[in-house]
């Protein structure tokens, strides 16, 4: 199926869905559904819905809200208290079905008080083969996946989104902070600053795709192949140290295995993806 044919394809997904809620985080899949549903359905009849905690970056947070003004989209800040649940700050191999459930369980509610049809959230086609928990909790709750039943895959939404002008056609995925915690370690405010104010420094540095993985004392820097001689130089080496020490890691490496999304699930056994998909 041809890219404009999928696109057509969402745009019926999204009149036969009525007035929807937008799963919203300003990441590149969530903007272009949110334009999508917009520019289908007209404003009144779409709301985007962004979950504020500890596990949203300020930085994501700020953009997103951006994105969404430029759109002409209304936003609704959901506040999400996922830390009292132990499920998720426990941080084991299923945390992002218990992440996904606290937010979509919030969502429905709104959606109803609200008088909308229906909650959508941005998963692409490609994340069908990818490990995502997360998925497992839509179907749960409902939730809509118009972009992967569109069969919209994320180079497709990337090139959309440059024909509709969306500053976050090319930029690098962001997933949540709490993915940067290493399996088991549990989910904290303390340890979810950390990353964050780590990840600052590396962007202010003129980085722009990388990781900062949190496994305790040690905070394991992930760069692309071409920036690891940039990261190990001086001075970048001396004050990047300096920095991720003074924000509590004791120990500070650089994976010579360089940028992968998704790393920490490398640890995960086939049996374990499995049940928690």
């Amino acid at each position: 199926m041809s890219i404009d044919a999928k696109y057509t394809t969402l745009q019926q997904i999204l009149r036969c869905s009525g007035k929807v809620v937008v799963a919203y985080s300003g990441g590149v899949d969530s903007t272009f559904l949110l334009k999508a549903a917009v520019d289908t359905l007209g404003t009144d009849n779409v709301l985007a819905c962004i979950g504020i905690s500890g596990s949203l970056a300020a930085s994501q947070h700020e953009q997103a809200m951006a994105m969404a003004r430029e759109i002409g989209a209304t936003v609704r800040e959901i506040d999400v208290d996922e830390l009292n649940d132990t499920g998720y700050s426990a941080n084991k191999a299923d945390r992002c079905f218990h992440c996904k459930s606290h937010l979509y369980g919030l969502l429905i509610e709104e959606a109803k008080a609200a008088g909308f049809d229906a909650v959508l959230c941005g998963s692409n086609f490609d994340d069908k083969d990818d490990y995502r928990p997360g998925n497992r909790a839509a179907a749960i709750f409902g939730v809509g996946m118009p972009l992967m039943q569109a069969g919209l895959t994320k180079a497709d939404i990337r090139q959309l989104s440059r024909r509709l002008g969306l500053k976050t056609a090319d930029v690098p995925a962001s997933p949540c902070l709490a993915s940067r915690v290493s399996y088991g370690l549990e989910i904290t405010e303390e340890r979810l600053k950390q990353v964050e104010e780590a990840e600052a420094f590396l962007r202010s540095l003129g980085f722009v795709e990388f990781r900062v993985r949190h496994h305790g004392d040690i905070a394991r820097i992930e760069v692309t192949g071409a920036d690891i001689p940039l990261v190990t130089a001086e001075p970048a080496r001396g004050r990047i140290a300096d920095a991720l020490k003074a924000l509590g890691f004791k120990y500070i490496t650089v994976d010579l295995a360089g940028f992968r999304s998704g790393s920490l699930n490398e640890v995960l056994s086939a049996d374990e993806k499995r049940r928690h998909s």
